[in-house]
């Protein structure tokens, strides 16, 4: 069964509001980048013995909050989407200018296979309809030992109600169909996904909003401030964040 697209094309549409809006629902994934990017790279600090001489690839990129930040650290960093507007503004913000951005389709990655130590999947599988192709073709470019990072969203009423209704009844900006429950993921989905593909899960987190005076203030006034926060638990009831090892 054919399922209504995820609207897509919002993130054409953003321009410079990638980085600096706080009044669209882009300013909360900005946000809770800040939360995934330490867990990630203590991971790979730890499994590559602090190795900076590794090539990685953010798939779905967007405008490059995650690979802009590696490019600070690593050598080789390399980021795919199939927005070009986004690409442009992930090279505008890229103080590095060491990231080769490319803009292409998850389901056909121009790559030779093992190609990469590291392989990203960022608030992406919840976007297509594939998202069992896009770990294949993760796994595929991925060297052996090579590490497969992901985070996306649970799939239950509560996940609809808080990830979806939330954002449309209190952050500003906010247009239909950003996301699609029947799109997001059980967690024991994706794990089968990615044994099916030589991966091997080494750890997996739930991330959620730091449900503080901030929190509420930013309700309150509708706007996403830089003091909005989220947390690593145990609960992987809403979003959740992990890796795995291609064997």
């Amino acid at each position: 069964m054919k399922l209504k697209a995820v609207n897509n094309e919002y993130y054409n549409t953003l321009g410079t509001d990638w980085y600096e809006s706080n009044n669209n629902p882009i300013a909360i994934l900005r946000q809770e980048q800040r939360t995934k990017t330490p867990l990630i790279l203590e991971h790979l600090k730890r499994h590559f013995n602090e190795s900076v001489d590794l090539s990685m690839l953010d798939i779905g990129c967007g405008a490059g909050f995650l690979t802009n930040e590696l490019s600070k650290k690593y050598k080789h960093i390399a980021g795919l989407d199939a927005s070009a507007s986004s690409l442009e503004i992930a090279k505008e913000f890229d103080k590095t200018k060491k990231v080769k951005y490319i803009l292409g389709n998850a389901m056909n990655l121009p790559f030779e296979p093992e190609t990469f130590d590291s392989v990203f999947a960022m608030d992406f599988l919840e976007h297509v309809q594939g998202p069992k192709e896009v770990v294949f073709q993760a796994a595929n470019v991925l060297k052996k030992n090579g590490l497969f990072f992901f985070h996306t969203f649970n799939r239950n009423p509560l996940s609809w109600l808080v990830i979806i209704k939330f954002m449309e009844w209190f952050v500003p900006n906010t247009p239909k169909d950003l996301h699609r429950l029947e799109y997001f993921i059980k967690p024991e989905e994706l794990v089968m996904m990615m044994k099916e593909t030589g991966l091997e899960l080494i750890e997996i987190k739930g991330i959620r909003p730091c449900f503080d005076a901030e929190f509420f203030r930013c309700l309150f006034k509708r706007e996403v401030s830089k003091e909005f926060r989220f947390k690593i638990n145990d609960s992987l009831t809403l979003g959740y964040i992990g890796v795995a090892k291609k064997l």
